[in-house]
């Protein structure tokens, strides 16, 4: 009878052996599988007096074999490459709409200045003036449509965040579940259960980055990259998004617990939650920014140009391009009804960054609303003396006024490329003539040679009035009758808003005359000026041209997603490294299961052997008494 349970419980533990061994070879494709082993022990052995003798084999255990150190690797390089995954595919989407020829700004924006240019050689030209309009529209069109594709990806950034909130609550849900299953017993939890919980772990983490910490008992506690809680022990958290406090249309994660939402910190957040965040704050709002500030300046620019020069009414300029004013929102919180009316005061100095403006009860401050550094600001905020900062002028409301506390963004550039359009739609409306000309007298005698005129104050009330400029002699000239002021040839002469050079050797009594341009006029001075202000040097103090500004947006978007490329490339080859140390301890080896398989199967025969040879001995037997 003990030759006979010995072989029977031999047979028994080799079955299950193999069983653990066919579950190892089926699950070999199964995402975060962990194989298993029997763990074999000998039977509690019979004491016959004359010693003991042995029972056979038992199977004490389906061990699963994992390791904390290398699971722990594998989640925190996911939840990184989640991140950066998710950055980069965003980044290369805003990248190809400002490198891609049918969508960028750059071939329309050459197309407008070039029918510029074909307008200051044919000033009068129909034709011309209404190419220049033509082209205008349609780069007003591209910067509109630009810009309502980086409206739509921010939408698609809410959607990405409700539709997360909602997965990571089902996923820390089901962790809470398996941890109360679990209990405090970890040692009796089926291998097959842990690594679901830690499929489910890695998951969750791939939305939110962050840790797993296994607390006495067996449980996981998961908490996100900023160290917030999502599941401790049975009691799962709850995300939900929240309106952000400044702009209502933009969502944002929250925690929600005991009847209290509590916002997380964008900038923490890992895994895909993170990688959207991270691309809203540094590749959307800054090419949305940046779009808008090329906008402002080169139709700021533009408009100033316009208004200086003469229509083929014989009327002076007015603004070619219409912009919406800076926007500002107040904070959610504020406790006045108060508001901020923004205009542009300088678009050269404006550079295009949210601040953030506080009132303290006395005074404002304004810092970036990205790392919080201070910003120059001054004035007082009335309508005659406004707060100025970055190029920007705000009157603040005073039915009702602002109380302490009370805090408002501003978003110089934001909304400016959604708003732009052509201001005027009669060709003949275009001011392509200088509205004043100068000429020589007949009668002049000297070698006096007058230069090109420049308009320097369009807004002076006497730009249009007629002007002479008499020689009393070769060193002394008066305008109007008005001086007399000293002379060197290559002399810059200024006067009722305009300015000429003027050479030579004038001789005494020579007179140059100044006189308004006429209608239906050919004179092509203000539109040459125009034609040229692509090359105009006005942002950044006078440094950055306007061409090297649209230049610098391609390559600033181009550079932000070829770097969040080669960082998503990079933890490529961390994650599967981490992923490979995983699988070379906990991943299913079909040569060594086949081994394991036939070492099995040859025991388990010699297993049926033995209980053959039981029922022989034990036939022996019977024959012998029968």
């Amino acid at each position: 009878m003990s030759v006979l349970s010995t072989g029977t419980g031999a047979l028994i533990a080799f079955q299950r052996a193999l069983s653990t061994v066919s579950h190892n070879v089926a699950n070999v494709n199964t995402e975060g599988y962990s194989r298993q082993r029997a763990e074999f022990a000998t039977r509690s052995p019979t004491d016959y007096g004359y010693g003991y003798v042995g029972n056979g084999v038992k199977i004490t255990d389906i061990q699963r074999i994992a390791d904390q150190l290398a699971t722990s690797r594998l989640l925190d390089s996911g939840g990184e490459l989640a991140r950066l995954q998710q950055l980069s595919g965003l980044s290369n989407r805003v990248d190809a709409l400002f490198s891609d020829t049918a969508t960028n700004v750059s071939g329309l924006w050459s197309s407008f200045f070039d029918s510029v240019s074909a307008l200051s050689s044919n000033a009068a030209g129909t034709a011309e003036r209404q190419d220049m309009l033509a082209q205008a529209g349609a780069l007003a069109t591209r910067f509109r449509q630009l810009d309502g594709q980086l409206q739509a990806l921010d939408g698609e950034v809410n959607s990405g965040l409700v539709a997360g909130a909602q997965e990571i609550n089902r996923l820390a849900a089901e962790i809470a579940r398996i941890n109360g299953t679990i209990g405090g017993n970890l040692a009796g939890a089926s291998p097959d259960l842990l690594d679901r919980r830690d499929q489910l772990v890695s998951e969750l983490v791939g939305y939110t980055g962050g840790t797993a910490v296994t607390q006495d008992g067996g449980m996981l506690n998961v908490f996100t990259a900023g160290g917030q809680p999502l599941v401790v022990g049975n009691q799962p958290s709850t995300l939900t998004t929240t309106a952000d406090p400044y702009r209502p249309q933009r969502l944002q994660l929250a925690l929600s617990s005991q009847g209290t939402t509590v916002p997380l910190d964008q900038r923490s957040l890992g895994g895909r939650m993170g990688g959207l965040a991270e691309f809203r704050a540094t590749m959307l709002d800054p090419a949305m920014a940046e779009l808008g500030r090329v906008a402002v300046t080169m139709a700021d620019t533009f408009n100033a140009s316009h208004r200086a020069g003469m229509d083929l009414y014989g009327d002076m300029g007015v603004d070619f391009f219409t912009l919406p004013a800076p926007r500002v929102n107040a904070h959610a919180g504020n406790a006045s009804g108060a508001s901020l009316q923004a205009s542009v005061a300088d678009a050269g100095a404006i550079t295009g960054q949210d601040l953030v403006l506080r009132f303290d009860g006395t005074g404002w401050t304004a810092t970036r609303a990205d790392t919080g550094v201070a910003v120059p600001l001054s004035g007082t905020g009335t309508a005659a003396d406004p707060l100025v900062a970055g190029g920007i002028a705000l009157v603040t409301s005073t039915a009702p006024p602002p109380v302490a506390g009370d805090r408002f963004l501003l978003q110089p550039t934001a909304a400016a490329a959604a708003g732009i359009a052509v201001a005027i739609s009669d060709p003949s409306r275009i001011a392509a003539a200088s509205p004043v000309s100068g000429s020589a007298d007949l009668d002049n005698t000297g070698s006096g040679v007058l230069g090109a005129i420049k308009v320097v104050d369009a807004a002076d009330a006497a730009l249009l009035d007629d002007a002479v400029i008499e020689f009393l002699d070769a060193g002394q000239f008066t305008i109007d009758g008005a001086g007399p002021f000293a002379f060197a040839p290559g002399q810059t002469i200024s006067a009722n808003g305009w300015s000429v050079t003027l050479d030579g050797a004038p001789a005494a009594g020579d007179q140059f005359r100044i006189v308004r341009t006429g209608p239906r006029s050919g004179n092509n001075g203000n539109a040459a000026l125009l034609a040229n202000l692509d090359d105009a040097r006005v942002l950044n103090g006078g440094t950055i041209s306007l061409n090297g500004a649209l230049g610098g947006l391609t390559t600033m978007v181009g550079s932000a997603a070829r770097q969040a490329q080669y960082s998503a490339d990079a933890q490529q080859v961390i994650h599967d490294d981490a992923q490979a140390a995983r699988d070379s301890i906990s991943g299913v080896n079909l040569d060594e299961e086949a081994a394991n398989m036939l070492k099995l199967q040859q025991a388990y025969q010699a297993a049926a052997q033995i209980i053959s040879t039981a029922d022989t001995m034990f036939q022996s037997i019977l024959n012998a008494v029968r």
